[in-house]
């Protein structure tokens, strides 16, 4: 996660965004906006022919999904790996796994 928080970072600081554009509420926009770009790759198809049809157009967008996602963790100074973990170990509880039968 430090690689691409990196390359995010160093990719703003090439074009002299850092500084310009990073409010949270418009991160959270822009992800948002990207997520529903994502899902029109799906719309009026099923889960197989989008698959098979925008698989790349899925990549760029899933791309930039986690660009923003990223730069939004960054800019409220949150640590990726610790909330996921976090927000995994609270949905573990939510959500305890199946229990396995035994014969």
């Amino acid at each position: 996660m430090n690689t691409i928080k990196k390359d995010v970072h160093q990719f703003l600081v090439e074009r002299g965004w850092e500084d310009q554009y990073q409010a949270p509420k418009d991160l959270a926009i822009s992800l948002t906006l990207e997520a529903s770009e994502l899902l029109e790759c799906f719309q009026w198809k099923s889960d197989k022919e989008a698959v098979a049809q925008k698989r790349v157009a899925m990549s760029e967008e899933l791309a930039d999904v986690f660009i923003y996602a990223t730069q939004l963790a960054i800019a409220l100074d949150l640590d990726i790996k610790a909330i996921v973990q976090e927000k995994l170990a609270k949905n573990a509880t939510k959500y305890p796994p199946k229990s396995v039968k035994q014969d």
